[in-house]
């Protein structure tokens, strides 16, 4: 019976997918870590833990691996350790090390999580990239501003998503990024060139070394406008073609990517531009699923359900490789104004015209306070054989349902 440890700092909608998906596996005996209590997670996942340990920071290296301990008395080993959340990557590399566990090492982490040593991987390999500098202080800043030209993008070293990131345009932009950042050695930061063209992301599961699935997902529009313009309701599409010759080259560079970072076995989670030239550019990648419902839009594609495929990778070292069947895509609910959910507007309107196409979806709850993020407060899943017909569709629900805030 294989001991696995899952570690989840939030009861979010992709902690609860990937629990879930451990109760499909009976023979696993489960132990989570968490930053929440488990009376906030459904009966019949609480009903599959075998162990809980709650901790307050699970990016405190010191408290996630006096827990992980704690699990490994109880337990007397532990097979697998791991979690979809970004910050926790580092972390739990270096408690693999300290406890005997295989898997993702810390300079692999390293790689992943640093972005400055993340590019330094890539244009050491030729993989097609931003220039870069990673920032200690403010002059290094207006230094690579001088030599690089605006616009350019500002943030964190580790960040994650688009937090705390930052396009600029001007040296007045600089100043106020550069005031919010204070990039110093102890706080490092990391300037870009700004890429301009389509954003999307490519997701790969690598087994030994080998990519062995690949996906592709579009923005619409790119993830940064949508952090800086609140009013925009957010569009992520899997084209139906997301296997084809189209994404040849992207796929190719994000295999190579991989590789160079030193991923073995695992799911990434890859951001990268198709440039008006038709080249492509890779901005980053995380050694983890992606987020914003991207693996369930790739579920409904596919048809299968990755977060089980996932655990079945990752506990058992194999992965079912499913074939592509529909298109998919996912519109996001912001809502409008200022205050709390009040009222959402338009939704008997979408299912009556496109109810037959819809997979999942969240409606925005009364009185919920917005989250801030290009997620909103709710969101509608379409799948179909077409992308017209998804992309027909998603314009359709965002012009069409208002999250009104009060």
């Amino acid at each position: 019976m294989p001991i696995v440890i899952f570690v989840a700092p939030l009861c979010n909608a992709s902690t609860l997918a990937t629990l879930d998906a451990f109760t499909k596996f009976p023979d696993i005996s489960l132990g989570l870590i968490s930053a929440f209590a488990q009376e906030q997670l459904p009966v019949h996942i609480r009903a599959h833990l075998a162990a809980h340990w709650k901790t307050h920071s699970l990016v405190d290296t010191d408290e996630l691996l006096y827990a992980a301990e704690k699990m490994r008395l109880y337990f007397g080993k532990i097979d697998t350790i791991f979690s979809s959340n970004e910050q926790a990557q580092e972390p739990l590399a270096w408690i693999r090390e300290k406890l005997g566990i295989a898997g993702v090492g810390t300079q692999v982490a390293r790689n992943f999580r640093d972005k400055a040593e993340m590019k330094r991987c890539f244009h050491a390999h030729q993989i097609p990239c931003a220039r870069f500098r990673q920032l200690h202080s403010r002059r290094e800043a207006y230094d690579f501003a001088e030599q690089v030209g605006f616009p350019l993008i500002l943030k964190p070293l580790r960040g994650a998503g688009s937090a705390s990131t930052f396009r600029i345009e001007t040296y007045a932009e600089l100043d106020a990024a550069l005031a919010q950042l204070n990039p110093s050695k102890q706080n490092e930061a990391i300037a870009e060139e700004f890429i301009t063209g389509q954003e999307h992301s490519l997701e790969t599961v690598m087994h030994h070394g080998k990519a062995i699935w690949q996906s592709v997902s579009r923005y619409l529009p790119n993830a940064l406008d949508v952090m800086q313009n609140p009013w925009i309701q957010w569009r992520i599409v899997v084209p139906r073609d997301a296997e084809s010759e189209k994404y040849h080259d992207i796929c190719q560079s994000g295999a190579a990517a991989l590789a160079c970072l030193g991923l073995g076995t695992g799911i990434s989670h890859l951001e990268w531009f198709r440039r008006s030239n038709g080249s492509v550019a890779i901005s980053e990648v995380g050694v983890r699923p992606p987020g914003a419902q991207i693996l369930t839009l790739h579920s409904r594609a596919f048809d299968c359900n990755l977060y089980e495929e996932w655990v079945r990778l990752m506990v058992y070292d194999q992965f079912s490789v499913p074939t592509q069947r529909y298109a998919s895509g996912v519109a996001f609910l912001r809502g409008q104004g200022y205050g709390v959910v009040k009222t959402v507007i338009g939704l008997d309107d979408v299912m009556r015209e496109y109810g037959t196409l819809i997979t999942d979806m969240q409606v925005p709850q009364f009185n919920a306070v917005p989250t801030g993020t290009y997620e909103g407060e709710g969101f509608i899943i379409v799948r179909h054989e077409r992308t017209d017909a998804v992309e027909q569709a998603l314009h359709y629900i965002i012009n069409t349902v208002r999250v009104i805030l009060g």
